[in-house]
């Protein structure tokens, strides 16, 4: 029987701690509605894991090298063990660099580990982003975390600049004194911004210790903020995942948080911990010491900033040198149209989902994703963007390309500058294309069935080719998509034979929407009436 002891018996320590923390912080209601979340599982999704990962490896990698790195312009005679460079002098930025990589115990690894996984960081923000794009992902209710993530990417890319420029070597110094000439190109405040930065005239005794608050500081406190907030939304509105049985955008099927997502989110985060020191072990990246600290009478060959600055880079350099001088000022062209061509291009990425729901009328909520060649327009101008980045890029090597395959620079350049122009257009009208085929593919299987290989011989001699029928997953998934209708503008005369004016915003609207999913531009669906007419009759040999 029980006694007045077993009454009173305490619960163990941590489901203590759990009660005292549920009483103030609600996270017994907090894990209930949270912790049982479906979460869909498609590869594809994997690749925002990917970014996160390589976020938090770059923060505990930063946090590392903090310890032993010293912000300073200070010059100072190098003494350390790296014999090459014995009594040259340097700043302190790139003597402890120098430190960092060959006295500190695991220094070099974490360097490197810290520089890839920052590449990497950014080349899953971009795929990630593709995929959002061409799936559509982006659409009601998710615009403002295509924004959050289009913020991520671009930080990325500056915080990655500012991390690349701290070692003060010969390489990030020339992409430093690069930048500030393209920042001074700026009209009216390109001089201040420069004195911001750099505390004067280049390279100035300030512009390490600057840059190292903005890296460690600014950028990241801003970039966790933003991942915060993408991850919060995912969450409030839940996953997207692509259309099957069962799906609709009322529910998400798949897995739930815990146990089985988070475990896997764990392994996953080890595997990509694991390649990354994988690839820092075996890849040498930035090696400061084989080419020397910054001196501003000095130029690194083949100078080439991280690839996510390639395409900055490229348009700069394929651009003539035009310059304009008014009134005692020159305005220099041939820098600061490729600088507005490089905002511009980021803010239509960054207005994008708006537009298309702008265009196309559609204001409902998506959970369910598209297949890209079910929006063949929007695939298309995917396909041209990254055509784009890739021919200028090209020009932001132009020097290399011109070494290692021997062509002329002139010539690389000019293909660029032609390019530039022609390419994005080749590559729109040939994805439109070969999406419009795909659809017309999809239409056929669902009617015909799968080409099975076997060929069958009529009583009257002729040899066809015997169809398989579809299964209902498979039909479904060829067939869920939605078949959208232009924006009209409708009768542009009353039933008094009054003409209305049409507003020219009106009118580009409905051109542009005619463009997305006019005559041309979808294949329509099969209809239950034909599949019926021809599953029941002689259309399957």
């Amino acid at each position: 029987m029980s006694t007045a002891t077993d009454t009173k018996r305490k619960a163990p320590a941590g489901e203590r701690v759990a009660d005292w923390a549920d009483g103030r912080l609600g996270i017994y209601s907090l894990a209930k509605s949270n912790m049982r979340k479906i979460f869909p599982d498609h590869w594809s999704f994997m690749l925002g894991e990917v970014c996160l990962y390589s976020f938090i490896i770059i923060i505990l990698t930063g946090v590392y090298l903090t310890l032993f790195f010293h912000p300073s312009m200070n010059e100072v005679v190098y003494h350390g063990s790296y014999e090459p460079m014995q009594g040259i002098r340097m700043s302190e930025a790139y003597s402890s660099t120098l430190d960092i990589s060959f006295d500190v115990r695991g220094g070099l690894l974490v360097r490197q580990i810290h520089h890839w996984a920052a590449l990497i960081f950014l080349a899953g923000m971009f795929v990630h982003m593709m995929r959002v794009f061409f799936t559509g992902a982006f659409r009601k209710p998710r615009e403002i975390n295509w924004l959050f993530g289009f913020l991520l990417f671009v930080l990325g890319m500056f915080t990655g600049f500012t991390g690349y420029s701290l070692p003060d070597d010969l390489l990030s110094g020339t992409g430093v004194r690069f930048t500030q000439g393209a920042i001074l190109a700026t009209p009216i405040v390109g001089t201040y911004i420069s004195m911001f930065l750099f505390g004067g005239e280049f390279p100035g005794g300030d512009f390490v210790a600057r840059f190292y608050s903005i890296h460690i500081l600014l950028l990241p406190g801003i970039m966790l903020g933003l991942v915060v907030g993408h991850l919060i939304l995912v969450f409030y509105h839940k996953h997207t995942q692509f259309a099957g049985p069962g799906r609709t955008n009322k529910n998400v099927v798949g897995m739930p948080l815990l146990p089985i997502y988070m475990a896997k989110a764990g392994g996953f985060f080890f595997l990509v911990f694991g390649v990354i020191a994988i690839i820092a072990g075996i890849a040498s990246i930035n090696p400061i010491w084989a080419i020397g600290p910054y001196r501003p009478d000095q130029v690194s060959t083949g100078a080439q900033p991280d690839w996510y600055m390639g395409f900055a880079e490229g348009l700069i350099r394929v651009m003539p040198g035009w310059e304009i001088n008014l009134w005692g000022h020159t305005l220099v062209l041939g820098v600061f149209i490729p600088l507005m061509a490089f905002g511009l291009v980021l803010a239509i990425i960054a207005v994008y989902p708006f537009v298309e729901s702008w265009v196309t009328g559609d204001k409902r909520e998506h959970h369910l994703l598209d297949r890209p060649r079910n929006a063949p327009t929007r695939t298309a101008f995917g396909v041209a963007w990254i055509t784009e980045y890739v021919i200028v890029f090209i020009g932001g090597g132009n020097d290399l390309w011109a070494t290692h395959f021997h062509l002329s620079l002139n010539a690389i350049s000019w293909f660029v500058r032609i390019f530039i122009f022609v390419g994005p257009v080749v590559a729109f009208i040939v994805t439109k294309r070969i999406c419009l085929g795909l659809q017309r593919r999809d239409k056929e299987k669902v009617l015909h069935g799968r080409e099975s290989g076997l060929i069958k011989r009529l009583p009257h001699g002729e040899f066809v080719e015997i169809h398989e029928p579809l299964g209902p997953e498979q039909l479904h998934t060829l067939t869920a998509h939605e078949q959208y209708k232009p924006v009209e503008i409708g009768p542009t005369v009353d039933e008094n034979g009054v003409e209305r004016k049409v507003p020219a915003l009106q009118k580009l609207r409905a051109k542009l929407s005619k463009g997305y999913y006019g005559e041309h531009n979808q294949i329509a669906k099969p209809t239950v009436e034909e599949y019926k007419e021809i599953t029941s009759g002689h259309g399957h040999h």
